[in-house]
């Protein structure tokens, strides 16, 4: 892809530390010499409470002229019962994901010294788009002591097939060339073929890239006792849900994990944000670990064409989570830090 410079990116820091560490990402951005058009959008806890609005048709159309869009943290303090549980998550979260075909959710894990993960590589590639989040289901008799509530998971060819086909590619252009599939074929028999046979069915296409399987229960073991056995994990929305959390919290912590969620045919812009969540707790402390925003934020840089700055990033953070001793750095002392080496 040829470069293009300034790029025009929504910004959404959205709630808690958000805003903090989003700051500190686009810091980062400006150290390594990529231009870029900001503009913010206010939308979070905050707006609903304020206004009642979520995320609008219109505001969603707007998204879509931007070439990608920065994410910080969004969600309401923990026990603030002013929102109704899933109201940002379906509103904002998802809508984006469904509106603008997020389809690929692709989280990075490099395991820093002292981890269960430390040495270890590894991304997981999650559908991001069908599954129980497609939002499939029903309830009957609410509130009654014969109610009934159903949820279902979406899956269809198309959609697995073109998550499992990224997943391959990504692994092909990796050391390692491995690639396992993460599911409960089982059980969910229905699901869990489907998947299982669009991998069986697209490996042959790559030869040269290991295909292994693993139950979600055992992953979640491997995981803890042996994360060095994946290189990329491919599973649906659910698991990969789960199991990208559990990978956060063995390769260092929460505070490390990046996402990115792809559009990998660009008909609409591709979303980057921590993993974390807004961490009310500790807002406007200057305490938030910003180096999962960096790294999310270096993952931008990378979709767009801009792999010498991307790469610059990824190593200035990758020193300095091998190196610094200070584990209590404030958040613009971290930022500071990783422009500095960049």
């Amino acid at each position: 892809m040829t470069p293009k410079s300034p790029y025009r990116i929504a910004v959404i820091g959205g709630d808690g530390i958000g805003p903090e560490v989003t700051h500190e990402a686009l810091k980062v951005i400006a150290a390594s010499g990529v231009q870029l058009d900001t503009t913010e959008f206010d939308l979070g806890a905050d707006r609903y409470v304020r206004t009642g609005e979520v995320l609008s048709d219109e505001t969603l159309e707007e998204l879509r002229a931007y070439d990608a869009i920065v994410l910080g943290a969004v969600g309401p303090a923990i026990g603030d019962t002013t929102i109704p549980p899933g109201t940002l998550e379906r509103g904002l979260l998802l809508k984006m994901r469904f509106g603008l075909d997020l389809y690929i959710n692709m989280r990075p894990f490099t395991g820093v010294p002292g981890s269960l993960a430390a040495g270890c590589d590894f991304v997981v590639v999650r559908e991001n788009t069908e599954g129980s989040y497609a939002g499939e289901g029903g309830v009957l008799r609410y509130g009654t002591p014969h109610e009934v509530a159903t949820q279902g998971s979406v899956n269809t060819r198309f959609g697995v097939e073109r998550c499992v086909r990224y997943a391959f590619r990504l692994a092909q252009r990796r050391p390692a060339k491995k690639l396992t599939l993460v599911h409960k074929t089982n059980v969910l028999t229905f699901a869990g073929d489907l998947w299982q046979r669009t991998v069986n069915d697209v490996a042959p296409e790559f030869a040269d890239v290991a295909v292994d399987y693993n139950h979600i229960d055992a992953a979640c073991i491997y995981m803890v006792e042996n994360p060095a056995r994946y290189d990329v994990i491919v599973t649906d929305n659910l698991f990969g849900d789960i199991l990208t959390d559990l990978a956060g919290a063995v390769s260092g912590g929460i505070g490390f994990a990046a996402s990115a969620n792809l559009n990998p045919d660009r008909t609409g812009p591709s979303m980057f944000e921590p993993v974390h969540g807004a961490a009310h707790d500790i807002a406007g402390q200057n305490k938030a670990n910003p180096l999962a925003a960096i790294v999310s934020s270096a993952l931008m840089l990378e979709h767009l064409g801009e792999d010498d700055a991307a790469q610059k990033i990824f190593s200035a953070v990758r020193e300095y989570a091998d190196h610094s001793p200070q584990t209590d750095a404030s958040t613009t002392a971290v930022g500071d830090a990783i422009a500095g080496k960049v």
